[in-house]
């Protein structure tokens, strides 16, 4: 059986074997493209190539490349596990001609590799062709059809519409009619009792889409109207895991060596036995097949720079880990984290191919484990408010649904399930239109609209910022956009010297002067190539000569805080060791932000060696060694730092400071020496996720003002104590006092309320075979009424006990009771709590068996201590 490796590999040897030069995959987190938030295809990479933005290092290119499909145009996460050919992650293996080949060669080869290299049945394959589109004027493309009849029997070649046969990235961009192979997988009596072709495009399993050749030649513009690309184009994705099924004669991508080494794993550790079965009902065999899938992504996502968070990018990480857990929580029987034990599994699949992921193979499961416990957490508070809940008519409302799927993670599957063991019915249309009520609300807030672009004059950007201020220019394009309601322009210029957004550095601001006309350029980002400046204006004389000017003053601080962001990773790689690596940074003209891979709090004296040794780095006056279109491999040679997620291309830009202290690839702005950034002083460390720790810093005259005022107070906390010579002795004498005098209340506040509690056993009402203790106390510590409550508890083992308090304007109730009475009469404290807290303005919860709340009306507290009479008494 060929492995996959040995697949992938025969695919990459044959199109060099065509002139292709064999380039990396791309990280799959896109950058610099504002319509895809994840590469979703093997083209995604190439768009500017597309596009005329950037010029292709090779007329001819082949990868295989990560593909995302978890939200946009292209999702297929809830069809994972279901079936047996859909991925959220999977590996795209592909060639792409720039303006070289075009269809005849496409097709002829990917008949030559699949027939002849491959060895697949040519009786099995069948093609498909667009068939022409009437809204977009676009005939059926009979060219391709006839030169698939060179090697395919016409019956075999079928005709299908756009939405089969029209290849589109997303609602904009490049796109173009395609033809797709699919191949009938079936037993010889299953294909003679029924003719292939009447399964093609119809979700049979067996009969199935291997490889797609886009034929790229329009643009599709933001009004939906297509234009001509300037050169004709190839494009052509091919999924590893489907072609592993038939070259390795398997019914399902989840028994081929992509996906088996994970689930013997999940095996094991779930104590589950694996069928492949693809029933409904073979609940477990899903889960399995959904965290295999989930797994691979969720680790090539992080080791791609990705983390798990609570918005864009990362949230969609922490969905698709989320949905891996629930579907192990619910249906393997497993309560403690288990998708980090399988990380090590994919990190030796994939080693060779993608070694970002074994690099950071402890860091991932650390992070992994950490989103684990956390989701599980939230499952169990989730699992507590669904106990607490009252149900009236065994009907659980649709706005309690939505809040467990909104606050907890519950999807919707999971509160059904848990409803039908208790019984219950759930009201799907009211969870339906809150969760369509939220999506209405998200898009209102996402809402944008982007025109196309208006072209006054053909060219690419030249990038000047990094020797000038200021240059002349001319306006290439521009468009408009509306957002949230506000219209903005993006302006393209020939020249600029205005630095996008990008590498953690903010975008530049300043002025355009289109002759006597001032326009504010207030951000500059980069999309894909370009490098777009942000007004609110659009000038009035557009065909003039620009002048593009920066907000100096704000970029010479900028340059300060990035370029002692180099000097700070240095020095923690010095002082932590050489497992630092960035994880996320922001540099400004006000701070830097500095997120780096480390397991635990940095100490206070590694913090001041941190910062005492880029402090010398800065009075070193070390000059800046810039090095612009350098080989990669021969920065990778020289030791410059790599950050993984980034996408490099074969000529980097390498800044160093000093040869043998830092040396990083970079596209942002640095001083020339790093005299000049002054001073540098770390204000806070902190925890961002686990693993990732965070420093904030300032340089310059803003870290000058911090230590002024930081001076400053602890000259007014020394005047306080009367200047001493030893201020720390005597603040710690201070808290040594504090510390003894809160002994003496609290015991004091004890034997007050002991007192109190003689008197309230000796006022307990007898209710039916319950006793119930009820009163006021004039102690509002929380601690000494949780230990009256546990003491009458020990002395009388069937009461009830509800104690009030006052404090100001803030009152307190506690309910306890014995945990057998509480099971024996179905009582539950933390639902009488809410009941009674209702007369303090207040609320509050806790177990069955021991619940308080807080409100502000102590008014309400004889009323609060009626109602549990009342509820003792009805019960």
């Amino acid at each position: 059986m060929k492995t996959a490796k040995a697949i992938r590999q025969e695919f990459l040897d044959f199109f060099e074997s065509k002139g292709h030069q064999i380039v990396a995959s791309a990280p799959v987190v896109n950058q610099n493209d504002p319509t895809l938030m994840f590469i979703n295809s093997g083209m995604a990479q190439f768009k500017d190539y597309f596009l005329g933005n950037q010029e292709s290092p090779s007329p001819r290119i082949a990868d295989t490349q990560k593909c995302l499909r978890v939200s946009g145009k292209h999702n297929d996460l809830e069809d994972v596990g279901r079936d047996s050919y859909h991925q959220t992650l999977f590996e795209m293996l592909g060639n792409w001609s720039f303006g070289d080949y075009f269809k005849q060669e496409a097709i002829d080869w990917a008949w030559e590799l699949l027939t002849e290299r491959y060895g697949i049945d040519p009786e099995r394959l069948y093609i498909t062709v667009f068939a022409g589109d009437e809204a977009d004027n676009l005939p059926a493309d009979e060219e391709a059809e006839k030169m698939w009849e060179k090697w395919v029997p016409k019956d075999r070649i079928l005709r299908f519409d756009r939405k089969d046969n029209f290849w589109e990235m997303g609602d904009q961009g490049p796109c173009g009619p395609c033809a797709e192979i699919h191949i009938d997988l079936r037993s010889e009596e299953e294909r003679a009792a029924k003719d292939g072709k009447e399964l093609v495009n119809m979700d049979d399993p067996m009969v199935i889409e291997i490889w797609n050749l886009v034929f790229m030649q329009f643009n599709r513009m933001a009004d939906g109207k297509l234009v001509p690309l300037k050169n004709k184009h190839i494009d052509t994705g091919m999924g590893l895991e489907r072609l592993c099924m038939v070259l390795q004669n398997k019914t399902s991508n989840y028994t081929t060596d992509l996906f088996s080494p994970i689930i013997e794993k999940i095996e094991a550790l779930s104590g589950f036995e694996y069928k492949d079965d693809y029933s409904p009902k073979a609940l477990s065999d899903i889960a399995m097949r959904v965290i295999a899938d989930h797994v691979r992504a969720v680790a090539l996502v992080i080791a791609d720079g990705q983390l798990p968070s609570n918005t864009g990018a990362g949230y969609v990480v922490r969905r698709v880990l989320r949905r891996a857990v629930r579907y192990y929580f619910s249906f393997l029987n497993r309560q403690d984290p288990m998708i980090h034990l399988l990380v090590p599994v994919v990190s030796e699949m994939f080693k060779e191919v993608f070694p970002e992921l074994a690099a950071q193979e402890d860091f991932i499961c650390k992070m992994v484990k950490s989103e684990e416990e956390a989701f599980l957490r939230t499952l169990a508070n989730g699992l507590k408010r669904i106990e607490q809940l009252e149900v009236k008519n065994n009907e659980l409302p649709g706005e309690t649904a939505f809040e467990l799927f909104d606050t907890f993670g519950f999807p919707i599957d999971l509160s059904l399930l848990i409803a039908k063991e208790k019984g219950w019915t759930v009201d799907l249309k009211g969870f339906e239109a809150a969760l369509a009520e939220q999506k209405k609300r998200s898009q209102a807030d996402a809402a944008k609209d982007v025109a196309d672009w208006v072209i006054l004059e053909e060219g690419q950007t030249d990038f000047v910022g990094y020797e000038k201020d200021s240059c002349q220019s001319r306006l290439l394009k521009y468009r408009k956009v509306v957002v949230k309601k506000k219209t903005q322009y993006q302006l393209v210029l020939e020249q600029t010297p205005f630095y996008p957004e990008g590498g953690g550095q903010v975008g530049d601001t300043g002025l355009l002067f289109f002759g006597e006309e001032k326009i504010p350029v207030i951000n500059t980002l980069k999309e894909n190539d370009l490098i777009i400046s942000i007004t609110t204006k659009l000038p009035e004389q557009l065909d003039q000569v620009v002048r593009a000017e920066i907000n100096a003053p704000k970029r010479r601080l900028t340059e300060n805080n990035h370029s002692a962001t180099h000097l700070l990773h240095a020095a923690l790689r010095q002082v932590l060791g050489h497992h630092v690596q960035q994880k996320g940074s922001l540099v400004n003209a006000d701070l830097l932000r500095f997120d780096f891979s480390h397991f635990e709090k940095m100490t206070a004296e590694q913090v001041v060696e941190v910062e005492r040794l880029v402090n010398k780095k800065i009075r070193e006056n070390i000059s800046l060694k810039e090095q612009r279109d350098l080989p990669i491999e021969q920065a990778k040679e020289e030791g410059a730092m790599m950050l993984f997620g980034e996408k490099y291309s074969d000529q980097v830009r390498v800044i160093t400071f000093d040869d043998s202290y830092s040396k990083e690839l970079c596209g942002g702005c640095h001083v020339s020496a790093t005299g000049k950034i002054g001073l540098f002083k770390i204000r806070e460390e902190s925890s961002v996720a686990a693993g990732v720790r965070r420093i904030v810093a300032l340089t310059a005259d803003v870290a000058e003002e911090y230590l002024r005022k930081e001076s400053q107070e602890l000259a007014e906390v020394k005047s306080r104590f009367n200047n001493p010579k030893k201020l720390l002795t005597v603040i710690d004498k201070l808290l040594e006092d504090q510390k003894a005098l809160q002994k003496e209340l609290e015991q004091l506040l004890l034997q007050q309320a002991q007192a109190e509690k003689a008197d309230l056993l000796a006022q307990a009402q007898e209710i039916g075979d319950v006793q119930l203790v009820s009163g006021q106390l004039s102690v509002s510590d929380k601690d000494a009424i949780k230990q009256i409550c546990q003491e009458i508890g020990q002395q009388l083992p069937r009461a009830v006990v509800a104690l009030a308090a006052a404090d100001g304007a803030k009152a307190s109730l506690t309910i306890s009771m014995s945990r057998e009475l509480a099971q024996e009469k179905g009582w539950n404290a933390g639902k009488w709590i809410k009941q009674a807290a209702k007369h303090i303005k207040g609320g509050g919860g806790g177990q069955p068996f021991f619940a308080t709340a807080g409100g502000k009306n102590p008014a309400g507290i004889p009323a609060a201590l009626a109602e549990v009479k009342s509820l003792v008494e009805d019960n």
